[in-house]
């Protein structure tokens, strides 16, 4: 198994398969979506350029994805907390995906690079 597979396979549900319908959402968004590993997390780059992650916290335990560029984001669901470029969108793996919202989220994002904001 690939190590990008194993991040998933490690963990388990409801998270699993919560952190693997997030993939799938990502990956479809845009055919220039790319996976990697980095920090030892899912990192997702669009053209190359780090776009966004998936993690788990530590605390809480709950899915979320940290875009990048959250700076650039402006939605009340998004937490900065201490990070100054970054922001993190939590989701609970015991409820429904907000398909809608992380689309529009992602949708928004991935406009920063394709407009230019944020050089590829």
């Amino acid at each position: 198994m690939i190590s990008l597979d194993q991040f998933y396979v490690d963990k388990d549900e409801p998270n699993r398969s919560c952190l693997l319908a997030l993939r799938k959402i990502i990956l479809d968004m845009d055919r220039h979506i790319s996976e990697t590993r980095k920090y030892g997390m899912p990192c997702f780059c669009y053209r190359k350029k780090m776009f966004c992650y998936l993690w788990v916290d530590k605390k809480t335990f709950e899915p979320y994805i940290l875009f990048v560029e959250g700076k650039h984001l402006d939605h009340p669901k998004l937490e900065a907390g201490k990070r100054t470029r970054m922001k993190i969108f939590r989701i609970n793996p015991n409820k429904d995906i907000p398909i809608n919202t992380i689309e529009l989220l992602l949708n928004t994002a991935l406009g920063l690079y394709r407009n230019g904001t944020i050089k590829i």
